[in-house]
């Protein structure tokens, strides 16, 4: 079944709101943090500063929006996976290739670090993002194992290890601390973690 195409106006937001955050989000690779502000961001996206305003409470929520919401498809990817392929190889197939392709250029998320190191705000965004992604994965891997998310506390264990892997992987893979590719070193963590945390047909299903 596919879902009904949104109305006209809500598209014209979605399409606003994206062309704010890629504004914002390229502000702060070209010119730096300092340059992004509401007014700056609205005139690159051709709108008013009020405008930015009632789509973002902070400059640093809508650097990180656009990233966010590429992240958040992870869940989706994962859901979508053959029904009875084991939770742990879905993981292993979609994580590796899903985050490179959503992160882009190694140079650029070299500057998004550097920021969270400097900024608390992208740093609380940045949480933000490996928190929704968490939660949503949680869900995906409940429903594809048929776990009571409520009751079992697999799900999250293993969304929750799968995210420290993807967020150990991209902060290594940013800096250079190896020479390994991001899809090559999520691999391997993800290796290090099934053979830490043996999950087998019984300990997610609860």
């Amino acid at each position: 079944m596919t879902s009904e195409p949104l109305p006209l106006r809500e598209r014209k937001k979605a399409r606003t709101r994206a062309a704010l955050s890629h504004a914002a989000w390229s502000m702060m690779l070209n010119q730096g943090l300092d340059a992004v502000t509401p007014e700056s961001v609205a005139a690159t996206a051709e709108v008013s500063a009020r405008t930015f305003r009632s789509y973002f409470t902070s400059i640093e929520e809508a650097i990180l929006d656009e990233l966010i919401q590429r992240y958040l498809t992870i869940a989706d990817q994962v859901s979508a996976r053959p029904a009875g392929e084991p939770i742990r190889d879905s993981l292993m197939q979609v994580l590796p290739t899903a985050i490179a392709e959503i992160l882009g250029e190694r140079d650029d998320i070299a500057v998004l670090v550097q920021a969270v190191e400097d900024s608390p705000g992208i740093l609380a965004q940045t949480l933000v993002m490996f928190e929704r992604g968490r939660q949503r994965l949680a869900e995906v891997i409940a429903a594809r194992t048929g776990t009571d998310l409520a009751r079992n506390p697999a799900p999250r264990l293993l969304a929750g290890a799968a995210t420290t892997a993807l967020s150990t992987s991209t902060m290594m893979w940013a800096t250079r601390a190896t020479e390994l590719s991001l899809p090559d070193l999520i691999r391997a963590c993800l290796q290090h973690l099934y053979a830490g945390i043996p999950m087998t047909a019984d300990t997610l299903v609860g």
